[in-house]
């Protein structure tokens, strides 16, 4: 039987899954996807600001957050529309955030396959997933130890899909998930906690961005571990 299973928070005892979606929709996952469309050849996620700063030698682009805004010295802060805009061909981006980039490396240690994922590219994120095994686990970032309703309602969405692709939902995650993905998008993301935060730095506009489905194909996928980085492509 195909299962799919959703974690609300990054817990430190998360089971195995074959495979795991990551989802930080506002906004790590979704930056880290319009680093993709743009052309980045390599994303490097690392689990804080000092990991990335170390692994940058070779020209390689700094991107993350501090409260929301972008680092000092860093080339990129943690926005979407600010990736979509970049030239990034053929660039290796190092992506440090407070959430999103953490719940990664804790999917790294348990999946056998890690993909990232947000509202951008759910339709292309569920279809490699199913692809890649019949048990897969939707792993929330939530914000600093609490749930997110915006990444629930994110994993709901990819949890649908999956259900169209012929999984069962296990859990009552999975079934709190479904439920808020009954809602439409953008009110629901506006009313997060993570968006309330954007919209106190002035960055409301990438909430909206957030919130459109299936913008992309591009679907991030751990390719291998490089020092403290884990690396997607």
């Amino acid at each position: 039987m195909k299962k799919v299973r959703v974690h609300p928070l990054p817990l430190e005892a998360l089971p195995q899954a074959e495979v795991m979606l990551v989802v930080d929709v506002i906004r790590a996952t979704s930056t880290a996807v319009m680093f993709l469309e743009a052309g980045a050849e390599a994303l490097w996620l690392t689990v804080g600001l000092e990991p990335a700063r170390a692994l940058k030698r070779n020209g390689e682009l700094l991107a993350g957050e501090v409260g929301g805004l972008r680092p000092e010295g860093f080339d990129f802060g943690n926005s979407p529309r600010e990736a979509a805009l970049a030239e990034l061909s053929g660039c290796t981006v190092i992506h440090a955030t407070t959430n999103g980039t953490k719940a990664a490396h804790k999917a790294a240690r348990v999946a056998r396959e890690v993909l990232l994922a947000s509202l951008l590219n759910a339709p292309a994120a569920a279809q490699w997933a199913s692809r890649l095994g019949t048990d897969v686990a939707i792993l929330c970032a939530g914000k600093e130890g609490q749930v997110g309703m915006d990444d629930l309602y994110t994993a709901g969405m990819l949890a649908q899909s999956l259900l169209a692709e012929g999984f069962e939902p296990e859990g009552d995650g999975a079934q709190m998930a479904l439920h808020l993905a009954q809602k439409p998008a953008l009110p629901l993301l506006r009313a997060s906690e993570a968006a309330l935060a954007l919209e106190r730095e002035g960055l409301a506009a990438d909430v909206d961005f957030c919130a459109q489905l299936g913008l992309s194909e591009r679907v991030p996928r751990l390719l291998e571990r490089r020092g403290e980085a884990l690396v997607f492509g």
